[in-house]
């Protein structure tokens, strides 16, 4: 149960942490089994699985993620934030135990299922805690903040892997990494009792008096739930409940419907970009990169497990970068070079295979390293803030419902074929990325109204304006940024309703 002990500034760092281990969490889960399956101890415990199998092996982890996003979606605001949370942390550990255990195959694939369960419900929950618990002047900062930390859990995961390959031929050089989940899960489990629920939860479910406890709480040691900034906080927070309530929530009937509001349009619109995310090959990648490296230029495990990680850490440290930019120069622009660039690292890639000399696997090496670059400056930030920020807010949830679901089962689709693909297609594989890639540019171009410095107003008009689907709104709004004005950022609630805000409350599948 959650005591006013600590407040400020601590409190709300205490938060940022908890979170940040989740993001970290999510990151080293995508990474691990990529780290470990190519190891002798891993495929002796398994019958050396075949490439199906490690498709299925590593891809059913994302049709739980699905299916976790999806109960998420359903009972989040009967759990409240922070239980859902919890739920989610105990099926991961379940999963993790299970995991760990597994001797046969068909006990791994369970286990993976149920780990994603439990990851695709933290990860619907634990940034919609965070959005709510800060206000929205914040969530530039935020956004890049998860993306990094989502980024460096793949390198952590691929030296774990590297670390306990020296125990081979032991089981625990596979068993470690995947056990080690549980010491991210052991701290969120053990700090989260001690935090507060979101206050905007609270505020939904008429429990007015311990949200103003929350909000002076998150203001500092010195704040009353008396003082006037705190109840300011607390009035715009119930009158923006208020509205929700007066507007109501969509049936899917009207999501699927396009009327005068073009909900349809903004649906398909809104999954683009989680599509893009996938279909750019990056899980292609990154779910096998050790493997990519053994079984495309014949790298020995351990230099392949080396540079992989080094690459997760270049990836990382890059990842920061669309902070400085991204609102300047606009999601349309980001999207569309990042996307032109993936191509031309794709069509690199492939024809440094197809050379298949000492030096043009190094390049090789090199065009992996900036394709991940690449992605992390366009594709990555914009296909997890978009979706959020075209939809009406009736729709608002149902549609990023379905962005969300488009990216899971795009990411399970990926990952299964991507094994017996490599083999398979060798070269061929990495062209199909590149034109999928290229193709990303015209559709961003044609199709995609720009959304940055506008309101969701702002877009209510532009999709008012727009009937036969090629905008016209090409270029960033005039509005000044709410990081811009002190004073206007006092006047933002906590998880309040600004456009890019709710970027934050589904940014990190």
């Amino acid at each position: 149960m959650w005591k006013k002990t600590v407040t400020g500034s601590a409190l709300r760092g205490s938060i940022a942490a908890i979170c940040g281990i989740a993001f970290l969490l999510f990151g080293y889960d995508q990474g691990v089994l990529g780290a470990v399956i190519s190891l002798p101890s891993f495929r002796d415990e398994f019958d050396n699985p075949n490439r199906n199998l490690e498709g299925i092996i590593a891809a059913i982890y994302d049709l739980g993620c699905f299916a976790g996003a999806i109960i998420a979606f359903l009972t989040a605001d009967r759990w409240g934030r922070k239980g859902s949370i919890a739920w989610g942390s105990w099926i991961m550990v379940v999963g993790t135990i299970l995991q760990t255990s597994s001797t046969e195959k068909i006990q791994m694939i369970i286990s993976r299922i149920i780990t994603g369960i439990g990851n695709g419900i933290n990860t619907v929950n634990v940034p919609i805690w965070q959005a709510e618990s800060f206000k929205s002047q914040n969530r530039g900062a935020m956004l890049v903040i998860q993306s990094a930390l989502i980024a460096l859990g793949h390198p952590l995961s691929t030296f774990m892997g590297l670390a306990s390959s020296q125990a081979e031929p032991s089981s625990f050089s596979w068993r470690w990494p995947i056990a080690f989940q549980g010491f991210f899960l052991i701290i969120i489990l053990c700090v989260l009792p001690f935090l507060p629920e979101s206050p905007r939860w609270l505020v939904q479910h008429d429990r007015v008096e311990e949200a103003t406890v929350v909000f002076a709480a998150l203001e500092g040691k010195t704040a009353t739930i008396h003082d006037d900034k705190v109840l300011r906080e607390r009035d715009m927070v119930v009158a923006s409940v208020q509205q929700e309530r007066e507007l109501g929530e969509a049936s899917w009937a009207e999501v699927f419907t396009e009327g005068k509001n073009r909900n349809i349009s903004r649906v398909l619109l809104g999954a683009g970009p989680y599509m893009f995310n996938q279909w750019s090959g990056i899980n292609s990648l990154a779910y096998f990169l050790p493997i990519t490296f053994e079984r495309n230029i014949h790298l020995d495990s351990q230099l392949a497990l080396i540079i992989s990680g080094v690459l997760g850490v270049q990836y990382f440290l890059v990842s920061w970068l669309p902070y400085f930019f991204i609102e300047k120069a606009g999601r349309r622009m980001v999207m569309m070079l990042s996307a032109a660039g993936c191509s031309f690292c794709m069509v690199m890639i492939t024809v440094m295979l197809e050379v298949n000399t000492l030096a043009s696997n190094w390049v090789f090496v090199a065009f992996c390293f900036l394709f991940f670059d690449i992605f992390s400056w366009g594709i990555l930030p914009v296909s997890w803030m978009y979706a959020s920020e075209i939809m009406p807010l009736r729709t608002r949830n149902k549609g990023v419902a379905l962005g969300v679901g488009s990216h899971w089962l795009s990411n399970f689709v990926v990952v299964y074929v991507t094994p017996g693909a490599i083999d398979n297609l060798g070269p061929k594989l990495y062209i199909i990325w590149a034109v999928l890639n290229a193709s990303f540019v015209p559709i961003t171009y044609f199709f995609y109204p720009e959304t940055a410095r506008r309101s969701l107003e702002d877009m209510d008009e532009v999709f008012l304006n727009e009937r036969f689907g090629i905008t016209k709104c090409k270029k960033p709004g005039r509005r000044k940024l709410e990081t811009d004005s002190d004073s206007e950022a006092d006047q933002v609630p906590y998880g309040g309703d600004k456009p890019a805000l709710t970027q934050q409350t589904q940014a990190v599948m």
